[in-house]
């Protein structure tokens, strides 16, 4: 049974633990998120050169614990030109990452990461 994201959309932090590319150890990381679909999204403003995309990018199967649930899932690069900017506004908006009217430069150019929850 697939779980219900939707219940953490009000939560500020999700941790998102990732395997060192090198050592093989975890590596947590307290990260903004947002729910679209019933999936996470994370925004990496060092883009891929930021360790745990680095690490995700090598072994894309990721811890995530939002309010102390801890749930196995499986991270990705997002390629979906229609999600894209649903999920950038939807950041901006939950973030209040805004530069006058318009979404902040991170909220527009920050590398957009999907992470599937409850696999693995």
């Amino acid at each position: 049974m697939p779980i219900d994201l939707s219940q953490f959309e009000k939560e500020q932090y999700c941790y998102l633990t990732t395997r060192g590319r090198k050592t093989g150890n975890p590596h947590e990381i307290e990260i903004w998120f947002c729910v679209h679909e019933n999936s996470l999204y994370l925004l990496s403003g060092g883009m891929d050169k930021s360790d745990w995309v680095r690490n995700l990018l090598k072994d894309p199967n990721v811890t995530v614990r939002i309010a102390g649930q801890t749930f196995p899932a499986v991270a990705s690069l997002l390629d979906d030109k229609l999600t894209e900017p649903l999920v950038r506004m939807k950041m901006a908006i939950k973030y209040n990452e805004w530069e006058g009217r318009s979404p902040s430069e991170w909220a527009k150019s920050a590398l957009v990461v999907r992470v599937d929850v409850g696999v693995s």
